[in-house]
């Protein structure tokens, strides 16, 4: 796609999309928002979107979908088995992402649901490019190990290299003879890395990756839920593919894994998930236990509606207009915030803007979770709802000891199609107030912890009134301002 300049000079994200159906939205005042904290337990998630202006706490099932999905949702056909609904979404995946054996369901942690199930015991491990929360869930629920193999590169904020998300072979191979390839039952490479401010692997380390699972006789399975950003930046940023196009890019990609798994509330705007492959060895492996946990073969736990507008959500993945438009969004955010001096994750990726809470709240012990008491007092001063993904993501170890994060990062999320330039200024423009008073920001701890997968109902409250004083200083500079 041809870059539109402005005549000002200015670089600004075009939209190549109109608004047809509106959602309205509420901005309440500082105070409600104060008591909402509190009775969240100061943990985004619970938050209700009654008091929540711009929901930026994640893209899973928020991407905004076409008037195409929506018109498709009306040709349904609602049978339990032979759904001619399923037969359209199989021949999306063999085109889009070139693979013939479809197991569909409902989402993409039931994905790693099945595959853990059935291919991890205790003693395994799985190298990874990194990992995803409830990827490393199911994983250690059924008794194995995970081995995040990223290179030094990956690991700084501010870096102008473009496939942070590549996996560093050299460990890789060190791992493998470590543990032996008998102990690992495949090797998982995630499009792209959600947990270090969502960046890409190049298709060349995908080769890599390709070749040593090949020399050792392990499976490569990749998670393709953000597979149409991470092969955009590849269109943009791997010189080798500057004048191939989508379809090519994702082909090449999905065609050196044995499996797929994909998240469709990301990957095609819908929602479900599935998992596929051209290998009938691993399809057996998993099928039966499509029906014990998700439902039939040819649903899932999907609704047949949404299995209709995942199948043309697939297709419009091959979109460059339409996928380009978060990561221009996010990379505009990324640069405004950085212009301010505001540490955030560099350069930008997919997802969101990942802002770096160990820089902006530096006074703050990784003790009292910087990037959770960021989520909350951005909120407080702004009513915008953004995710923690640091310590509080993490989970404890074995032994009950809590383990800290490589990086403590805020993640905004941009989904698809669903903010205006307007409201990323807004959140510019808030990020940057409370930079200049971020002094005024004091940690958290936990008052509920769940043991598994606690950031998502955690509860947890300020070690200090501090929220109380940012309230002051925000009505002391804004007045009566929302």
């Amino acid at each position: 796609m041809q870059e539109i300049k402005f005549y000002s000079g200015e670089t600004i994200p075009l939209e190549l999309h109109k608004v047809r159906i509106v959602q309205k939205l509420n901005l309440v005042p500082i105070e409600r928002r104060l008591e909402a904290l509190y009775e969240g337990g100061f943990n985004t998630f619970r938050l209700s979107t009654l008091d929540v202006f711009l929901d930026m706490l994640t893209d899973s099932g928020t991407n905004a979908m076409s008037d195409n999905q929506l018109a498709a949702m009306m040709q349904a056909d609602d049978a339990y088995a032979g759904s001619q609904s399923f037969i359209r979404l199989q021949k999306a995946v063999e085109d889009v992402l070139g693979k013939k054996l479809l197991l569909p369901v409902h989402q993409g942690r039931a994905a790693e649901n099945i595959i853990s199930t059935a291919y991890i015991k205790k003693g395994s491990l799985v190298p990874m490019n990194y990992h995803f929360t409830t990827a490393m869930a199911h994983i250690t629920q059924n008794g194995g190990k995970i081995a995040e193999l990223l290179y030094d590169e990956a690991y700084k904020i501010n870096s102008d290299h473009p496939f942070k998300g590549n996996m560093n072979i050299e460990k890789l191979e060190e791992t493998i003879k470590h543990h032996g390839a008998n102990n690992i039952p495949f090797i998982r490479m995630e499009a792209s890395t959600n947990l270090i401010g969502g960046q890409p692997f190049s298709i060349q380390n995908l080769r890599d990756v390709r070749a040593m699972a090949d020399k050792y006789g392990i499976r490569l399975v990749l998670d393709a839920s953000l597979l149409g950003e991470n092969a955009y930046l590849v269109l943009k940023r791997e010189e080798e593919f500057k004048d191939s196009n989508m379809g090519e890019i994702i082909k090449i990609m999905t065609g050196m894994a044995d499996l797929v798994y994909f998240s469709a509330r990301k990957l095609s705007s819908s929602r479900g998930g599935g998992m596929c492959t051209d290998n009938m060895t691993i399809y057996k492996e998993l099928e039966a236990l499509v029906p014990l946990y998700e439902g039939f073969l040819t649903y899932g736990g999907i609704s047949i509606r949404e299995i209709e507008a995942m199948a043309v959500g697939l297709y419009e993945t091959l979109d460059e207009s339409m996928i380009c438009q978060s990561p221009s969004f996010i990379k505009y955010l990324v640069d405004a915030l950085d212009g301010k001096g505001i540490p955030v994750i560099k350069p930008a990726g997919v997802l969101g803007a990942h802002v770096d809470a160990m820089q902006f709240c530096a006074h703050i012990p990784q003790t009292e979770y910087p990037a959770g008491a960021l989520a909350s007092a951005l909120f407080l001063i702004s009513g915008v709802r953004g995710m923690e993904r640091g310590s509080i993501s993490n989970q404890r170890d074995e032994y009950g000891n809590e383990t800290y994060a490589d990086m403590e990062l805020l993640r905004l999320a941009v989904p698809r199609r669903v903010f205006t330039l307007s409201q990323i200024k807004y959140v510019e423009d808030r990020l940057n107030w409370l930079y200049d008073n971020r002094l005024l920001i004091g940690g958290l701890r936990f008052v509920y912890e769940p043991p598994v997968l606690r950031f998502f109902m955690g509860g947890l409250e300020p070690t200090s009134d501090w929220p109380v004083k940012l309230m002051a200083k925000f009505k002391e500079d804004f007045g009566e301002s929302l």
